[in-house]
């Protein structure tokens, strides 16, 4: 048997289809190797920057060097280390150290494993924030521009899947938005509460550090803030054990799950109003919904959106979990599960956030399938206004009530027993007793006369609360999203 290529090597192995069929390039790389273990070296320089400007014996040329190999990453060698030392951050050492020789002596100088570990998870983390923002806020500004066009057309409102009193298309849509916008208020404070672990040592002391600068406790924590703003971050958590609290992953995991629930609940809604034939996810020419029913247009977006959005929530389970158990300054049992579900929560929303943009740019209203659905359900909507108009006229209020209660019923039974229209405003004007309003029933059943203030809602909303929540990502509204799958 042949040797197998790169390629078949690839193909004879599993990978996550998070990455390998769905995800953005740019969310990939962020919880890369080469991304971790890049920032794993440049928390090293950063280090060392801090502790030579606060009187440590180490020399430009050390730094310099430190500098010129931040990328230069022998991975292989690197994964030899680990195998050989059972442990991949002092492999690393060892693998940096070997292209940094003058350098060898003061890289991790008074860190411990978390030092890199923890802080590149933060920043990976603050990183994934700063990638999902502005996909939501295109999301929402694509909802918000689909609300503002349809704020005006009406459309039978449902509470319990059971008929209800109308709505607009836009008005509904704006529930969507809202839900959308408390998502990225929730992102932004989860990415802004986000702080540094900085330089705390072994069990979060600094013992190492106050060793190293000989009990000068102000050089210590100068040398926290010096790598925290390095970093990039304005604070550190003063407080720390081996790890930065667990609770911290609770927080992100959370508002990534809330936004999960907010996805499946607007794609639940598209796909029942695809089958309902009023609204549809777009449809690629020669895309096919069926091997075996050539008609069929699935709604297989909005279907994947829901899929992976169940995933998402159910993420935050992991990091409950694992909080709980930490025994006191730390226990290695978070590792490998962190390792798996951080990224897939920011690997998952990074999906269907895309997907969802997709199907936000093309959605297919069909107004003349709403309005016939209207014409089925107003008749029966109506029979309050036909009272209080009969009562303008000058008849009973309860003798009315009795007409239409018997005509109603009539009509209903034709749709129901016989599958036929509903014909109640047919009996309506056919019966003598209502032919003092007969002339304005038209007026009476103008579908635009039971939405309310559903269209200056949607304008009031879209100018006061929608807008303003995106001005902050105006640069980045462009581009239209093209699914590759």
């Amino acid at each position: 048997m042949a040797t197998p290529g790169a390629e078949e090597d690839v193909l004879s192995s599993y990978r996550s289809p998070l990455v390998s069929r769905y995800a953005s390039p740019e969310m990939g790389f962020n919880f890369s190797e080469r991304k971790k273990f890049g920032t794993w070296r440049r928390l090293w320089l950063y280090l060392a920057q801090a502790e030579k400007s606060l009187g440590l014996s180490i020399t430009d040329e050390q730094i310099k060097e430190m500098e010129a190999n931040l990328d230069n990453i022998d991975f292989k060698m690197a994964a030899e280390e680990e195998k050989k030392l059972r442990h991949d951050v002092m492999a690393h050492v060892h693998t940096f150290a070997h292209c940094c020789p003058k350098a060898a002596a003061i890289i991790h100088l008074g860190a411990t494993s978390c030092y890199v570990g923890d802080n590149t998870d933060l920043i990976v983390l603050r990183d994934g924030f700063n990638l999902l923002l502005p996909k939501l806020a295109r999301v929402i500004s694509r909802l918000a521009n689909f609300a503002e066009k349809y704020a005006d057309l009406p459309t039978l409102g449902f509470t319990h899947y059971q008929p209800a009193q109308l709505t607009t298309v836009g008005k509904r849509c704006c529930l969507w938005i809202q839900d959308l916008c408390m998502d990225l208020q929730n992102l932004e404070r989860a990415r802004d509460d986000l702080r540094f672990r900085g330089v705390k040592g072994t069990t979060g002391t600094q013992a190492s550090f106050l060793q190293l600068f000989e009990g000068d406790h102000s050089k210590v924590e100068e040398l926290d803030r010096l790598v925290t703003a390095k970093a990039g971050f304005k604070r550190s958590y003063m407080v720390t054990g081996q790890t930065y609290s667990r609770k911290v992953d609770i927080e992100v995991l959370s508002v990534l799950a809330s936004l999960g629930a907010s996805i499946h609940k607007i794609c639940t809604d598209i796909r029942l109003l695809a089958n309902l034939k009023e609204i549809e996810e777009p449809f690629e020419k020669e895309q096919i919904g069926s091997s075996a029913m050539p008609y069929k247009r699935n709604p297989m977006r909005s279907e994947r959106c829901c899929s992976l959005a169940r995933h998402l929530m159910t993420l935050v389970l992991d990091p409950l979990q694992t909080a709980s158990v930490q025994w006191f300054e730390r226990t290695l049992d978070d590792s490998a599960n962190r390792r798996v579900c951080l990224a897939e929560a920011f690997l998952t929303a990074d999906i269907i956030l895309s997907t969802l943009q997709n199907i936000s740019e093309g959605l297919v209203v069909y107004p003349k399938v709403i309005e016939r659905r209207i014409r089925q359900e107003l008749p029966f909507m109506a029979t309050e206004n036909i009272i209080m108009a009969m009562v303008k006229a000058g008849g009973n209020r309860q003798d009315c009530h009795e007409k239409i209660r018997v005509l109603s019923q009539q009509a209903a039974a034709v749709v129901k027993q016989e599958g036929g229209d509903n014909d109640f405003i047919d009996r309506v004007r056919a019966d003598p007793y209502f032919s003092p309003i007969h002339k304005q029933l038209e007026s009476l059943l103008d579908p635009s006369s039971f939405t309310g203030r559903a269209p200056q809602q949607v304008a009031k909303f879209l100018k006061e609360e929608v807008r303003p929540a995106l001005i902050p990502y105006q640069s980045k509204m462009g581009g239209k999203i093209e699914l590759a799958l």
